[in-house]
């Protein structure tokens, strides 16, 4: 069921304002936001919100409409993880429990990570219920929510790990939760696209990066037991032993070589652009110097994510703004050049381009989730790819390689990676999201352009792995 919603102007303008939430206590508390409570009971209505015409969006006369039955949830339940705080952990503290793997660290994983997912997604299911009542009523944010709530429940049911056999259904139990969860980013995104105009911007894109970032984290520790439980179960692996330091540690890489990743990135990049571009166009090389040899321990998919989205836009800038300028069509486009810094306790990647900068309207919305100028085609983009894995680590996951290497058949698959996503489908979310992977670990990712000449970006790495986590904590969230 659902209720409608008949206001005069001012109290509309009033309740696009109002948070959900106040001094604590929330409508959704033990609604589902999918299924708004009656305003008279008794009566069946639906919840009426004008909207742009946008594509993906309704019309301004179309209803945003929920058909769901009403779930009825019991406040206490949330509101007791919601009293827990999450335990921020470090890549040092990931290496040190998984390099001498046994049957007791295997079990203590899986509790840590059985407790700690329902208390993270426990808080941004909060964070959701605090969101305007028009932005809640969205179907593409409360999918999400039903999507977090759902796991809730099954994860905070699921009793203590004793076995490996209990370890071995658990895991099962993550592989189709993170599997069921690819459609999160695009609906998230087409969310806030369609609401960008009925909440401050600023607020809109702190709540993306804070629940973006969440994501991450409970990927990467749901992840990193599976790994170490497929490490555990292999033929090769004997209980106790150490891992030798060239190895992985669960997903971690322990010596990544900022150069083998930048040109590995580049080479995909370059492929990616030929194959999209046509053989006759000349694609730009990619220069690296500096230290060379530049090593630290990362988790590998994040860092080939945020390369990748950086070179591919500057591959691309280059070949376009290339094409503008020159009359010779035999000419070669100017090199990516790509410079590595090896500091005490950072790396930082600088990588410049001559892709004639980013254009003026752009620039302000740069890191933004859902502004900006683009936002009709960003929308169109999106309905085209209704499941989404950031990386290739969340593809490896779901199984499913499928179209990744077909041009344009890309655009159409329902499962693609934003790392091998076509040049043409521009979602408007690849540097935001590479900025939040960035910060994740305690980096940072900045661009610096000069309109008309090119952009350096400039990549920030904590070598050491010793910086907690970067979660969003709850002052910050209570701002919005």
């Amino acid at each position: 069921m659902s209720s409608l919603v008949t206001r005069n102007v001012n109290r509309t303008t009033r309740a696009l304002r109002s948070p959900l939430v106040s001094a604590g206590r929330s409508l959704y508390s033990s609604l589902s936001p999918a299924t708004p409570a009656r305003e008279n009971p008794g009566t069946t209505t639906t919840a009426e919100v004008s909207r742009s015409s946008a594509p993906g969006s309704a019309a301004p006369n179309q209803r945003w409409s929920h058909g769901q039955a009403t779930k009825w949830r019991p406040v206490q339940v949330l509101d007791e993880w919601v009293a827990k705080e999450a335990r921020p952990i470090s890549l040092r503290q990931l290496m040190v429990f998984g390099r001498s793997l046994s049957e007791s660290r295997l079990l203590s994983s899986a509790n840590y990570v059985r407790t700690e997912l329902p208390t993270r997604i426990a808080h941004r299911l909060r964070d959701m219920q605090r969101l305007p009542y028009v932005v809640v009523t969205n179907p593409h944010v409360s999918d999400v929510y039903e999507l977090y709530y759902s796991a809730f429940d099954t994860l905070r049911r699921t009793r203590e790990i004793k076995t490996l056999e209990d370890n071995e259904r658990f895991c099962e139990q993550l592989g189709q939760l993170l599997r069921g969860h690819l459609s999160v980013i695009p609906k998230l995104t087409m969310g806030m696209l369609e609401c960008s105009g009925l909440m401050p911007a600023d607020e809109l894109d702190k709540f993306m990066n804070t629940i973006l970032r969440s994501r991450i984290s409970r990927r990467v520790i749901a992840e990193q037991h599976l790994s170490l439980t497929e490490t555990f179960n292999s033929d090769w692996f004997s209980p106790g032993s150490k891992v030798a330091e060239a190895d992985y540690i669960g997903e971690i890489f322990l010596k990544c070589v900022a150069k083998d990743v930048v040109e590995g990135c580049g080479k995909a990049v370059q492929e990616l652009a030929r194959s999209v571009n046509g053989p006759n166009v000349h694609i730009p090389e990619i220069k690296v110097d500096g230290h060379l040899d530049a090593t630290f321990p990362y988790i590998l998919s994040h860092l080939q994510y945020i390369i990748g989205e950086l070179l591919r836009n500057s591959v691309q800038a280059v070949i376009d703004n290339h094409a503008k300028k020159s009359k010779d069509p035999s000419l070669r486009p100017p090199p990516i050049e790509v410079t590595l810094c090896e500091a005490q306790q950072h790396v930082i990647i600088r990588i410049s381009d001559q892709g004639g900068g980013i254009p003026r309207d752009i620039l302000p919305y740069l890191w933004s989730f859902g502004k900006g100028p683009r936002k009709d085609q960003r929308l169109e983009h999106l309905n085209q790819v209704p499941l989404l894995a950031t990386t290739l680590q969340e593809l490896r996951v779901d199984g499913n390689f499928s179209g990744l290497q077909d041009g344009e058949g890309q655009t159409n698959n329902s499962l693609a990676s934003l790392s091998t996503r076509s040049p043409n489908l521009r979602l408007g979310m690849g540097l935001p999201l590479s900025r939040v992977y960035a910060e994740y670990w305690a980096g940072g990712l900045e661009l610096h352009s000069l309109e008309g000449y090119g952009v350096d970006a400039f990549l920030q790495i904590s070598k050491l792995g010793n910086k907690n986590e970067q979660l969003a904590t709850r002052a910050s969230m209570d701002a919005i």
